[in-house]
């Protein structure tokens, strides 16, 4: 069982949903679970994944990969979200290198104490992930101006903003529907 909910596996697809599958098909041939658990309603699919490239892949983004992947790494431990963790936790790792300075990266992310090992801009955008994924209510005009005093232009606020809520999204998508990596290759995967 792959969620909580009646899925559709990509075998049994026709019409919108065998398009969108179509669309959603890993490096590794596979189509991940978090995809599948849309099956129902193949127009969600989609959008889901019309705004994960956008926010995580889009060639005009000017923060690097790695540093997005974090956000996305970050945000998921804050809400508790094991499957987005394992996918993004390993890519943000490999971006890094793949040896000790990316497990030491993810491990600070993990502890959630990030100023172990990130510092400047990407600190103070780690610190407003935290804020905005936690207590997003008390969101104010002044965070931005820490965020800005630190380095980070209002762009790398902006595209922070969207990684963090692309996550905060599927967090609850898939920890609401009890979304596991079951069959998942998990890994790095550029789209």
């Amino acid at each position: 069982m792959i969620a909580w909910i009646q899925t559709i596996p990509p075998d049994e697809a026709t019409g919108a949903l065998a398009s969108a599958y179509a669309d959603a098909v890993t490096p590794h041939g596979t189509v991940d679970n978090v995809m599948q658990a849309h099956s129902l309603r193949p127009h969600t699919m989609q959008g889901h994944m019309a705004l994960y490239r956008a926010v995580l892949h889009h060639p005009e983004n000017v923060l690097p990969e790695w540093f997005l992947e974090a956000v996305g790494t970050y945000t998921s431990v804050l809400n508790g979200c094991t499957y987005s963790l394992a996918h993004h936790s390993q890519n943000a790792r490999a971006l890094l290198g793949g040896d000790k300075k990316g497990a030491d990266a993810v491990a600070s992310l993990l502890d959630r104490a990030p100023e172990r090992t990130f510092s400047g801009k990407y600190l103070a955008l780690l610190r407003h992930v935290e804020k905005l994924t936690l207590d997003v209510a008390n969101i104010a005009e002044a965070d931005l101006a820490v965020v800005r005093e630190a380095g980070a232009d209002d762009g790398e606020i902006l595209e922070t903003n969207q990684v963090c809520g692309y996550f905060n999204y599927v967090n609850r998508h898939l920890n609401g529907l009890g979304v596991s990596t079951d069959g998942d290759v998990v890994g790095l995967r550029i789209r």
